[in-house]
């Protein structure tokens, strides 16, 4: 896996070309080398040649000098001299050449030495024995005496020349095998660093191929995600523009012209022509912004107005960021997007709010004229019916009779339906005050409430222990009070009311009746009595305000109560399901989150 990575890495496609081209300045290198080598290798050769060749032709010259003094002495002709005589100024040139030959070889140039000697001493007994031989004939032991020594000395200079021959080929020897083996180890040794150079430059080819063919792939693939790009800031009614921080060079995609209402490129994409179009009231703000988006490395999100070409003005929402790229170039990219519907509509939703919390107002003013300006009406009836029933209702005939127990019986239901409507709009108001308390305290209060008509109709009521909680407290007595008044109220004729609280923890997901919420938790509690009942297909509409499903005349109330409970449930985030089997009873099961934080 490793050498994988190093093989698709950049870094290895560099170092195959660096270590390439070191290679072929490397086989240059040592083909230079070796081709300098057998320069100087054909030159020493060459050079042992010309030493060789010249010192044969200096003793070949005093050869020459020895044959005119022995045909001069023999026939004491002087025509014999003539060798002799030339051959002098042969021998002192041939001399220099073998000396500048032999230059800087130590061993030559010693031996170079002694010839020089021994020709000086021949030359020297060659000019003494044919003046010897002008005066003496050739049997006179002093010029015999003195041709032995001549003789001897040539035999010296033709074993030194002898042995300076020797020595130059023996040099030459050398020189030619060295010469050989340059010839036979240049070719093999460029030709094995070619074929690696070759192979070196044949995987490079091969990667590169493969890499231009995923460029090939990754520029097919740039191209389908640049359309879609371009077709999801179509869609989405954004472009998007990068700045150059180094360079101060903008770039604007081709729906950033389009939102200003442009052709693509109509225009040099800078922030000064974009300003252009920003309305003037909110233009030092985007100048501001803009100017720090740069020292913060970041836009925040800024909405601003732009007039278009058409003279339409839209809101628009820019926002960018800071990224560095591979090169360590800063480029701030962003978008900018027209929210303008998005905006209107929020503008929209302002107005209602106001709207709603002028309607609260008015529900605030409602209110008090329900608790006090209709209450006050009803009071008085209810005093003046109770003074004319004291009075005169034995002077009344049967019929002014039930006309009076009419008009009380309407005057308690309208004091009741404005209770219930005064309760339920407490528990529409946004004052939701949430403490944390224990509900059992709250239960006990709801029961000192209805004390009353508990007694009155010897209700049992039992309860197991309820948890402690952060709820709203009057609203969820006010729960209280109405399930169990609902379930005294709809109880059986000569039987008990029985009334049974229970309560216990559970999670989201094993519940049936709730949605799934993974690992939520909730406390269950359960209002179940053995009341009248009702059908189950009735069990969502009881919860519908002013919904009632029994006659006025055969159970007081006003469909409101029921309606307050599902509004305090929700308040506090929670559920509420009724169960109910005619003439056997009703079951009311509450969810209230454990957390409402």
């Amino acid at each position: 896996m490793k050498l994988t990575r190093i093989y698709k890495s950049t870094i290895f496609l560099k170092s195959i070309f660096v270590v390439s081209i070191f290679a072929i300045f490397f086989i240059s290198a040592v083909t230079f080398k070796h081709i300098s080598l057998l320069n100087n290798s054909a030159k020493w050769v060459n050079h042992s040649y010309d030493v060789n060749l010249e010192l044969e032709r200096l003793f070949s010259y005093l050869k020459d000098s020895e044959t005119g003094q022995r045909g001069f002495l023999i026939t004491k002709d002087s025509t014999f001299l003539m060798p002799y005589l030339n051959s002098k100024k042969k021998i002192a040139h041939s001399f220099a050449l073998v000396k500048s030959y032999t230059k800087n070889d130590p061993a030559q140039e010693d031996n170079l030495r002694k010839l020089e000697f021994y020709m000086s001493k021949r030359q020297n007994y060659l000019s003494l024995t044919l003046h010897l031989s002008l005066e003496k004939s050739l049997s006179d032991k002093i010029l015999k005496e003195k041709l032995n020594i001549g003789k001897e000395t040539m035999d010296s200079i033709r074993n030194q020349i002898n042995e300076m021959i020797l020595l130059e080929k023996k040099t030459l020897k050398g020189r030619e095998l060295y010469y050989k083996d340059t010839i036979e180890i240049t070719p093999i040794f460029v030709y094995v660093t070619l074929l690696i150079t070759l192979l070196l430059i044949s995987i490079s080819y091969i990667r590169i191929t493969k890499d231009l063919d995923k460029l090939q792939i990754s520029n097919n693939s740039l191209a389908v995600l640049n359309e879609s790009n371009n077709l999801a800031e179509i869609v989405g009614s954004f472009g998007s523009w990068q700045l150059n921080i180094g360079t101060n060079e903008y770039t604007f995609s081709d729906n950033s012209y389009r939102l200003l209402g442009f052709e693509p490129k109509a225009f040099y994409a800078s922030q000064e022509n974009f300003m252009k179009y920003v309305h003037p009231e909110d233009l030092i703000a985007y100048r501001d912004a803009t100017s720090k988006m740069i020292e913060n490395g970041n836009l925040v999100p800024i909405t601003y107005r732009i007039i278009r070409k058409d003279k339409k003005i839209r809101y628009f929402r820019t926002t960018a960021r800071i990224v560095t790229n591979k090169s360590g170039q800063e480029i701030l990219i962003g978008t900018t997007s027209d929210v303008t519907e998005e905006v209107l509509a929020s503008l929209s939703l302002e107005q209602q709010n106001i709207e709603l919390e002028a309607s609260n107002k008015e529900l605030v003013a409602f209110n008090y004229v329900a608790s006090h300006d209709l209450q006050e009406p009803l009071r008085k009836i209810q005093t003046f019916v109770s003074r004319l029933s004291d009075k005169d209702y034995d002077n009344l005939s049967e019929g002014g009779k039930e006309f009076m127990l009419r008009i009380n019986n309407s005057v308690e239901r309208m004091r009741i339906l404005i209770d219930d409507l005064l309760q339920y709009s407490r528990t529409t108001k946004n004052e939701k005050v949430f403490e944390n308390i224990d509900l059992n305290d709250l239960l006990e209060n709801a029961k000192s409430d209805l004390l009353q008509t508990i007694e009155e109709k010897n209700a049992v009521i039992q309860s197991e222990k309820l948890p402690e909680m952060t709820v709203i407290p009057f609203q969820i007595q006010q729960l209280f009070v109405n399930l169990i008044s609902n379930s005294m109220k709809y109880g059986k004729a000569d039987i008990v009311p029985k009334i049974k609280i229970s309560c216990k923890k559970v999670i989201a997901a094993d519940e049936e009746l709730i949605p799934k919420k993974s690992k939520e938790k909730f406390y269950k509690i359960t209002f179940k009595d053995n009341g009248i009942g009702f059908e189950q297909e009735y069990a969502e509409k009881i919860f519908v305000l002013f919904n009632r499903l029994h006659n006025k005349n055969e159970y007081v109330g006003t469909g409101i109560g029921l309606a307050i409970c599902k509004k305090i449930v929700d308040n506090h985030k929670g559920f509420i399901f009724a169960n109910g089997k005619p003439n056997v009873g009703s079951t009311f099961t509450i969810y209230l989150p454990e957390d409402l934080s």
